[in-house]
């Protein structure tokens, strides 16, 4: 466990579309917090609570670097509404509209969609088995696995499943036994989706680490990812989830996402809670 200052460690939280974050901003140096630390913040009746865990980090060449961590402490190189919500958080401190951020997966690009609204450049899919990553050589647009499910990689493993009725899922039982695939050596996300239209998706989510969410960026493109190579509709697709709207365009340059922010509040972890 990592050792916090005298003063505790300050961070924001954030929600995205209620898919919300822990954030710290490591800017002025000191350590990540431990795996351990991570999943005490995350228990939603002992700690904060959270989805995810951001940091906010300094970057030689791009505007910050951000890493991110599951519930559980285990590391994911991609969280598009934790990136979204730190773009609006830095371009409101800073003036500007346009930003650069590095993750574990891309540089990535963020700007002012107006309305409040903030838009992220997620970067290209991952569509080699190899990357994503996959255990064995397969069809990652159609897996040998029951409901002929696609696989996408956004930074992060993804699994899309594609049904008449995504309301009818028992997502608990669902997720938990496909997060798990050994198809997926890394574990994945498990996307449920209803095609409403040729620009429109149902979506509900599973997030590997984490469990049920009301939304996800990086889940969100990974689904209009595997419904266009599908046929299944267009590149600019309205996602619906249960925290509300995202809007995800597949471009040349990489899959933009699009969507509200909110800064809930701001506060600072005790020592004595952080050493117990």
């Amino acid at each position: 466990m990592d050792s916090p200052s005298p003063q505790g460690r300050p961070f924001m939280k954030m929600h995205g579309l209620g898919n919300d974050f822990v954030v710290i901003d490591l800017r002025d140096g000191g350590p990540a917090p431990a795996p351990a630390v991570i999943a005490r913040i995350a228990d939603r009746n002992r700690g904060v609570g959270f989805d995810q865990l951001a940091a906010i980090l300094p970057d030689d060449e791009a505007d910050l670097r951000l890493r991110f961590w599951n519930a559980d402490g285990s590391l994911s190189a991609a969280c598009g509404n934790a990136t979204r919500c730190i773009a609006r958080y830095i371009m409101d401190e800073t003036g500007q509209d346009r930003l650069t951020l590095r993750t574990d997966h891309a540089l990535l690009r963020a700007e002012d969609a107006g309305n409040g609204e903030t838009r992220v450049n997620m970067g290209q899919p991952v569509l080699d088995w190899r990357e994503i990553p996959l255990a064995e050589d397969v069809d990652i647009d159609h897996l040998p696995i029951e409901g002929d499910p696609v696989a996408t990689g956004m930074g992060n493993p993804h699994l899309t499943f594609f049904v008449h009725d995504a309301m009818a899922i028992d997502l608990a039982e669902f997720g938990a036994r496909y997060e798990h695939h050994p198809l997926y050596p890394e574990r994945t996300n498990v996307e449920i989706v209803q095609v409403v239209s040729s620009h429109e998706i149902n979506l509900r989510i599973w997030e590997r680490g984490t469990g049920p969410t009301l939304a996800s960026g990086s889940c969100s493109c990974a689904a209009v990812v595997a419904a266009a190579r599908r046929g299944l509709t267009g590149r600019k697709v309205t996602v619906n989830v249960p925290g509300g709207v995202l809007r995800i365009d597949w471009r040349e340059d990489g899959v933009w996402m699009q969507g509200p922010t909110s800064h809930v509040f701001s506060g600072v972890l005790t020592p004595d809670w952080l050493t117990e």
